[in-house]
């Protein structure tokens, strides 16, 4: 299977890279910033995500079988500052990638988030409708409606763990949502260092946790089986952010006294709401892709294996 993907050197779609090498398949990743090194298994090519020309000339040459659109913008602040630009940066990059899988033929995946719901939604499923509460969630929204109105499908992804296939130094640190909350805790607790988790109101107190790599391992699966519709590529257990510390605590044999809690540093909060709860269930892509969810016990003793070989 050929697969193209866009922000193949990011945290999730390294580990979609990853997963589609170790299934044998032939892979290609547009860049933007970051610039793998020449001697990775996969071809890098750096594509313009806004230009239209650009993607259909890229896919068009590459004539994949599956399309997955990964990239993102992700600094808040631009986004806020420069509206227009984070639209065509998101839904216009989606519109041109989408439309350039159909030209060729191929299945078209959207990575997506928890983050189109409102923090009032929890336990939300693929049927859900999404409500979002910053300009993130909007513009992931208007991204998968496309996505949808061309025939693809939608794998959101919630409270991402595991390890950076592209950048393993890439510094880990707890921010509003879950997003390397696990490996920052490590981080600190191997080095016995007290770790503060953030509790508040005004963050992403609740959350179902998933793992990189198996985000990666089902979104090709979505693409290779040519599904649509969305999906909620994560684990079987909404947790609270101490309790993840504790159960982190327990998988990686670290010591828990060494846990506290306390406020958001203000220069950490985002120029914007966040969801409190986004907790998700997954009885359609469990169904559709004969994958019952993971526990998150089963989910962080993987990402020790991960984390440990990494080290």
């Amino acid at each position: 299977m050929r697969v193209w993907l866009t922000g193949g050197t990011g945290f999730v779609g390294s580990n979609i890279v990853h997963a589609a090498l170790m299934g044998g398949h032939d892979v290609l990743t547009t860049t933007h910033s970051f610039q793998p090194p020449p001697d990775v298994a996969y071809r890098a090519e750096r594509v313009d995500m806004t230009n239209s020309g650009e993607v259909t000339a890229s896919v068009a040459d590459y004539s994949p079988d599956v399309v997955v659109h990964c990239a993102i913008m992700n600094d808040f602040g631009d986004m806020y500052a420069n509206r227009q630009d984070s639209w065509t940066a998101y839904v216009d990059a989606t519109r041109h990638t989408a439309q350039a899988a159909a030209d060729v033929g191929a299945s078209f995946v959207l990575v997506s988030t928890d983050w189109v719901f409102d923090g009032t939604q929890g336990g939300a499923d693929e049927t859900t409708p999404p409500n979002p509460v910053n300009l993130y969630g909007v513009l992931k929204l208007a991204s998968e409606m496309v996505a949808l109105e061309r025939g693809g499908a939608v794998a959101r992804v919630s409270g991402v763990n595991g390890v950076h296939r592209a950048r393993p130094e890439t510094p880990r640190h707890q921010d509003p949502g879950y997003g390397y909350f696990v490996a920052s805790l490590v981080d600190a607790l191997r080095h016995d260092k007290p770790y503060t988790v953030w509790e508040a109101d005004s963050i992403n107190m609740r959350a179902t946790p998933s793992l990189a790599i198996e985000c990666g391992e089902l979104i090709l699966r979505i693409g290779e089986r040519r599904l649509d519709g969305v999906f909620h590529t994560c684990g079987a257990d909404a947790v609270g952010r101490m309790e993840l510390a504790h159960l982190a605590c327990e998988v990686f044999d670290l010591d828990p006294a060494l846990v506290r809690s306390g406020p958001v540093p203000p220069d950490e909060m985002l120029p914007a709401p966040v969801p409190y709860d986004t907790s998700l269930t997954t009885p359609r892509t469990a169904d559709l892709l004969d994958h019952p969810p993971t526990p998150i016990r089963e989910l962080l003793r993987r990402f020790r294996a991960e984390y440990d070989a990494a080290s």
